[in-house]
């Protein structure tokens, strides 16, 4: 066995280091190591986890990229058509990290009833239209489908259906002004097939979202006349480039722009998490640090006896603070067990009780989301306990001018 590896093992398992004066002192450095663990854990998931259910919200009703007329200027009401029978679509065959792609159009109107009216932007999609954010924001009823014939089916958000006393089932007086010349409105009836509730309220308060075609008709398109594509990526990290390699790929008539460009504002405020995560992190390891180093002093002072024997009986400078080093690294891992079984334990509850609520006004989101891996987890462990015994190693000098005679002798 371990010289070093062993003398730190009994020293952990002595009773007499149980109740010595450095006790308490080392119940602290535990304790801050596992607080600061729990801190870090819960600030990487819910701000990782933040960023990432906002931005599948932006995509859901987006799209990562976004490729319409030059002259449409990304408008919701007044979109130019374009033709889909374009080389890129349904597939880029030519730039890779592209998931999908669909076609869509929008056009503004107002929904009447007997009592209210609601500006809303009716979205149409067609039978290419990936449905997979919806399915998680469904709340009544289900997803339309416009695979076959035209039909009139819509999707609401419960945020309107409860502004207009709208229920699943009903119908819904939908009014549009038919084009700059003729000012006269025309209208579609339509049937609420389903209600969802993204969470997002700058979406749910404005979209619905029906069958293509009836867009088509009230703009008096053709029927491979559309408002835009909708692209979407494998990872969200490689939007920028891959944007810029959509925008060369496409024809000069066509512009693309991606939602970190659409909604700058709301990405920007994301970004700043990530500066937040790593000053929390930051923090948290230096106090960490700082109270592993005041156990490891303390540690030192109270055996300065055994270090002169140790140093007595030939052990070099090195050996012994090995010895100390190892223990150090032992409550350094009793604070991470416990710090991780705690945080995780909170993230697990948040995750699947949905305990704590955020104001979707404020943070685009009902509950404080989680995000929970194993990469990061086990990073942020790694990390933690080299950086600590990186700054272990500085004040571990201080054996070395311990002189074995006045060690021996010291009370």
């Amino acid at each position: 066995m371990n010289f070093e590896f062993f003398i730190a093992r009994r020293i952990i398992a002595s009773k007499d280091y149980k109740s010595s004066i450095s006790a308490p002192i080392i119940k602290i450095a535990i304790t801050a190591i596992a607080l600061g663990i729990i801190m870090m854990l819960v600030s990487i998931a819910t701000g990782v986890g933040l960023q990432e259910k906002i931005r599948e919200k932006v995509s859901a009703f987006n799209g990562d990229i976004i490729i319409t007329n030059f002259d449409t200027n990304f408008s919701n009401d007044s979109q130019n058509p374009i033709s889909k029978n374009q080389d890129f679509y349904p597939t880029f065959k030519n730039i890779e990290g592209i998931k999908h792609v669909q076609v869509a159009a929008s056009k503004g109107g107002v929904i009447r009833t007997e009592t209210d009216f609601e500006g809303v932007v009716v979205k149409g999609v067609g039978d290419d239209y990936n449905w997979e954010y919806f399915k998680d924001y469904l709340t009544e009823g289900a997803l339309p489908d416009f695979k076959g014939d035209l039909n009139e089916d819509i999707l609401i958000s419960e945020y309107l259906a409860n502004r207009l006393h709208l229920k699943l089932g009903d119908k819904v007086t939908t009014f549009f002004l038919n084009d700059e010349v003729s000012k006269t409105p025309r209208s579609r009836g339509f049937d609420i097939v389903g209600i969802y509730n993204s969470g997002f309220q700058q979406f749910d308060e404005q979209f619905i979202i029906t069958d293509i075609r009836h867009i088509q008709r009230l703009n008096k398109w053709e029927t491979d006349q559309i408002g835009a594509f909708e692209v979407f990526v494998n990872d969200f990290d490689e939007i920028i480039s891959i944007g810029a390699e959509v925008y060369d790929e496409t024809s000069s008539t066509l512009d693309t722009q991606t939602i970190r460009q659409k909604y700058a504002s709301i990405f920007e405020w994301l970004d700043l998490f990530d500066f937040n995560i790593i000053m929390i992190i930051g923090i948290m390891i230096l106090v960490a640090g700082i109270n592993m180093i005041t156990a490891l002093l303390v540690l030192i002072l109270e055996r300065t006896q055994m270090i002169g024997i140790l140093k007595a009986l030939g052990s070099s400078n090195w050996s012994v603070r090995k010895v100390f080093l190892y223990n150090a690294m032992y409550l350094i891992g009793v604070g991470l067990f416990w710090g991780n079984v705690i945080g995780i334990g909170l993230l697990l509850i948040q995750k699947y009780g949905k305990v704590f609520k955020l104001n979707p006004n404020t943070y685009y989101v009902n509950e404080a989301p989680v995000y929970l891996s194993l990469d990061y987890i086990l990073i942020l462990n790694a990390g933690t306990f080299l950086l600590c015994l990186l700054m272990l190693l500085i004040p571990s000098f201080i054996i070395a001018k311990i002189s074995p005679v006045r060690a021996i002798r010291f009370e």
